[in-house]
């Protein structure tokens, strides 16, 4: 926790607080989620800002599991490396969580569960609390253990002096829908924990939130992802489910109607893609998702987008691999696949959000881009991004909202859809051509009305016409920005989740007089065009990425970045261990970089 400079708190004035990281540590069972979520949403009404992090077991049978939740008064972009405060449901809970505790924490513990403390380790606070017994004293008998994830929200809300009004609501709103019977048992749990008296805990207060003056929202990368779709144009799509992309075909499948659309569930991935492309030549905006195995079964049919040239969004929320792999756990180890995985050359765009804010825009950009380019579009988003919350500024639905319109004119005389001096436009089924040839749409090479053609000439014609895409698209993609110094000992290169750990990383590197800056890439191919300028003024670039370093001694981004530039100063700073980069980790790993050399 971060004080105020403000004069030693007393009984009856709390210590003001800039943020506080909360780590709830029980069962997948308890709802540590909903009580951390409705942590998270409360920022957004209050003019705080907050970023989230969970962990969460694969198997259906639940287990162990934790929702760190970072409040701030000011600016959030990391989750924090250390809890101020651990609310620890079980001696598991306990024992797994205690070293994620800062010097001079808190550890609120269930006292009929935690029997054995660690109190010699380091300088932390033990407050015992009968967690699961008050919270059936409150409700009743009947209900057992349900509930205390509530009870502990209320004790919550009165350590830190949370705006209990507000908070109420949105439990209301969570619950109001369900048995009346429900919301009273949530609200006795609430309030008893809220009244709970603890005679050694300390009282917080926040210090006023600094984002006021826009109407804000606090959502995951999910939803943003989703919203920035249906905005940018998208009514069509199908695919199959897979965590932790599930989530957005589920909203999908219930939006797209209200707009005219529809969302299929597919049997497999590959009749996802397949018909998501079938909507594609019709002359709809259409998109498919899935996390990384699921991207793998697609490329048969992502080559002959490419091939075809058929506009088409593809959303790959990536997690831990391969195979199966870690199903709930973070990596940033599909972008060589989302690059590269078809067969042949299948030139295709590829773009990551930095944050759940960049979601939605990253969406909008890929429905511009899949329009004006005419093939596929990969949005790879990651595991982090796509559950934790943050809070931000509502976007303007009235400025970015496209309404698509079907259009079937007749394009002209002479039309023909591969023409090889400009970009493809296809004539949707049902579109009168007064020039007397129909086009015909084939993952065969083919001439420029799309009639197959055998003829070498041709297929190098066609194969320099679909690369002039990415040569196009590299020109117009623009330069990252740099945060920190402009010139100096090192330039740190991140994309995806890690944008929050090295904006922060750079910052404490600062204060210890090392000269850095950061950048973070959206576009990763192409790759902008002029990237290199950006290096030229640092003596070290080190890519971080959760990738593996593999057999060549790079993470997949700054392998591409030196196939790109043949530049020695970039190197590599990765981790595989399916878990979010702390600061920590950033910085040690870097200082290690520079003194090596």
């Amino acid at each position: 926790m971060s004080a105020e400079t403000t004069p030693a708190a007393t009984p009856a004035q709390p210590a003001s607080l800039r943020n506080a990281v909360i780590r709830f540590a029980g069962n997948s069972q308890d709802g540590i989620q909903s009580i951390g979520g409705f942590l998270a949403r409360l920022a957004g009404r209050t003019a705080q800002d907050v970023m989230t992090y969970m962990t969460i077991p694969s198997t259906i049978s639940g287990g162990p599991s934790i929702f760190q939740v970072h409040l701030g008064s000011g600016e959030v972009v990391h989750e924090g490396d250390e809890a101020d405060v651990l609310v620890a449901f079980y001696q598991h809970s306990y024992d797994g969580h205690f070293g994620a505790l800062r010097e001079g924490g808190i550890c609120l513990y269930d006292s009929g569960e935690v029997k054995e403390l660690r109190t010699g380790q380091k300088h932390v606070t033990h407050i015992g609390v009968p967690i699961a017994a008050a919270t059936i004293e409150a409700i009743g008998g009947s209900a057992r253990e349900r509930g205390k994830n509530l009870f502990v929200l209320g004790l919550v809300c009165a350590m830190f002096g949370l705006d209990k009004e507000k908070l109420v609501g949105i439990i209301a709103r969570q619950f109001g829908k369900k048995d009346e019977s429900v919301l009273r048992n949530a609200m006795l749990a609430f309030d008893a924990g809220y009244a709970y008296q603890v005679g050694d805990l300390e009282k917080f207060q926040f210090a006023p939130g600094e984002q006021e003056g826009e109407k804000r929202i606090s959502t995951d990368g999910n939803q943003m992802l989703t919203m920035g779709l249906l905005a940018g144009g998208v009514r069509y799509g199908a695919a199959y489910p897979i965590t932790p992309w599930s989530p957005i075909m589920e909203t999908l499948r219930s939006e797209l109607p209200k707009y005219g659309g529809i969302f299929v569930q597919a049997e497999d991935e590959l009749a996802a893609v397949a018909m998501a492309l079938g909507a594609s030549f019709a002359g709809h905006l259409a998109i498919t998702g899935s996390s990384g195995p699921g991207l793998s079964l697609k490329m048969e049919a992502l080559s002959y987008a490419s091939m075809a040239e058929l506009p088409l969004i593809v959303v790959n929320v990536q997690r831990g691999g391969p195979s199966t792999g870690l199903p709930t756990s973070v990596e940033q180890s599909d972008l060589l696949q989302a690059i590269y995985g078809s067969h042949g050359d299948c030139p295709r765009l590829v773009l990551a959000p930095r944050d759940v804010e960049d979601c939605f825009y990253i969406a909008l950009e890929a429905c511009r881009l899949t329009r004006k380019y005419s093939c596929p579009v990969i949005i790879l988003s990651d595991q982090a991004i796509s559950s934790r919350i943050e809070a931000f500024p509502e976007p303007d639905l009235d400025v970015h909202w496209i309404e698509p319109e079907l259009n079937l004119e007749d394009p002209g005389e002479g039309f023909a859809p591969y023409p090889l001096g400009r970009t493809t436009r296809h004539a949707p089924p049902g579109t009168k051509l007064s020039g007397g040839k129909y086009p015909v749409v084939t993952g065969l090479e083919h001439d420029e009305w799309g009639h197959p053609s055998g003829n070498p000439k041709m297929h190098a014609e066609m194969q320099r016409k679909r690369r002039q895409k990415l040569l196009d698209a590299a020109a117009e993609f623009p330069l990252p920005e740099i945060h920190g110094d402009p010139a100096g000992r090192v330039l740190l290169v991140g994309w995806g989740s890690t944008f929050g750990p090295i904006r922060e990383s750079v910052d404490r590197l600062r204060s210890e007089g090392h000269k850095a800056g950061c950048v973070h890439m959206r576009h990763l191919h192409p790759l902008p065009q002029h990237i290199g300028d950006v290096f030229k003024n640092y003596d070290k670039v080190v890519v971080v990425e959760m990738n593996d370093a593999g057999a060549y001694g790079c993470g997949q981004l700054a392998m591409l970045l030196r196939a790109k530039l043949a530049d020695p100063r970039i190197t590599s700073l990765t981790k595989t261990d399916g878990l979010a980069f702390r600061i920590r980790e950033v910085v040690t790993g870097v200082e290690k970089i520079l003194s090596e050399g």
